[in-house]
């Protein structure tokens, strides 16, 4: 059964969602074809593909074991902001951007460019000291990760409230809103050491849809303070999409599913994503126009970033910079945005 089942993964692409360890075993240059049954399954629209033959490359006959032919995304027909993050995501990622990627390490970059006071402290950062010293990128051997880096944490040192993040991937956090209480909580502290050990081995960029900046990062663990004004509410917080160090687009959010848009001119835009209600009568604040500078600085070096923000007692600190949001399948409520953001992106004209 198992050998029929590979037979019919080589050679047909089932829905997703894949295994992990059928992502894992994956050769790279499959990745086009199963990116694409992805984006059509998250877009309803095909991603442009063609197909490399194998000779041109090996200059005559294809080795023994190799394909005829694989597939390529085509960069001379992706126009829109969807199908050009999904080119990027393969063919685009820089060192540069995979390091702003890591949590831990994007902390220098902000450091650099913009100055320390927009970091938020990091209260604890866990590494591995085995993983650090390797001169490569390769996280693949799950061994070389220690099994208990969750239990180095020093809880006595932190706060009553704060957040565990691992720094190579999204959303792969906890947070704790009483400390106390959770550490009373044996079951759930089994239960976070249990996903954090289980994310520190695996590569989010698989898991992510193909996010290739994600590939090679060391994991680690950081933990920040949990900035809200109210526990159980979250704080504004602002998105910035730059092109080539241009904030083109900023979006405010509230923590109730509400958003205001605005342009790089700080005027009103009508609403440009689906799932958000819209409100227009929010005004420009001081912290949105010193966002707006800092993100210039912070996107420079980029064709695109979007640059993540939140405000906390009426202080800005810094988030992350986000090199593919939502991996590159938003939900434009009309097409033209998703054109006429891809219209802001020159992806490189040659496939490398």
């Amino acid at each position: 059964m198992k050998k029929i089942t590979e037979f019919f993964n080589k050679f047909y692409i089932s829905n997703p969602p894949w295994e992990y360890n059928f992502l894992q075993d994956l050769d790279e240059s499959d990745y086009p074809k199963y990116l694409a049954k992805l984006f059509y399954l998250k877009t309803g629209e095909k991603l442009p593909l063609f197909k490399e033959w194998n000779f041109k490359r090996y200059k005559g006959a294809v080795p023994s074991g190799k394909k005829l032919w694989n597939y390529i995304i085509d960069k001379n027909k992706c126009k829109t902001f969807n199908q050009k993050i999904q080119y990027i995501k393969l063919y685009g990622i820089t060192n540069l951007m995979r390091d702003c990627t890591d949590k831990v390490k994007v902390r220098d970059y902000v450091r650099e460019h913009i100055g320390a006071e927009y970091l938020k402290p990091a209260l604890q950062i866990v590494r591995n000291e085995k993983l650090e010293v390797r001169s490569d990128n390769s996280i693949s051997n799950s061994s070389l990760l220690t099994p208990n880096l969750f239990d180095k944490i020093d809880f006595e040192k932190l706060p009553d409230s704060f957040v565990i993040k691992c720094n190579h991937g999204c959303k792969w956090h906890y947070i704790i809103k009483n400390k106390e209480e959770y550490l009373k909580n044996k079951r759930l502290v089994e239960i976070t050491r249990r996903n954090i050990t289980g994310w520190l081995e695996q590569d989010y960029s698989l898991w992510g849809g193909f996010e290739m900046q994600y590939k090679g990062i060391k994991p680690k663990i950081l933990i920040e303070p949990l900035l809200r004004e109210d526990i159980d509410n979250d704080v504004e917080k602002l998105q910035l999409y730059c092109f080539n160090g241009i904030p083109k687009y900023i979006f405010r959010f509230y923590g109730n599913n509400t958003e205001t848009v605005h342009n790089e001119h700080f005027q009103f835009v009508d609403k440009i994503f689906i799932c958000k209600e819209q409100k227009i009568d929010i005004e420009v604040n001081e912290n949105v126009k010193i966002a707006a500078k800092l993100s210039k600085e912070l996107s420079k070096n980029f064709n695109f970033v979007r640059v993540d923000w939140m405000i906390f007692k009426n202080k800005l600190y810094f988030e992350e910079l986000t090199f593919t949001p939502y991996s590159g399948m938003h939900k434009f409520t009309q097409k033209s945005y998703d054109e006429k953001f891809g219209s802001f992106i020159n992806i490189e004209r040659e496939h490398k």
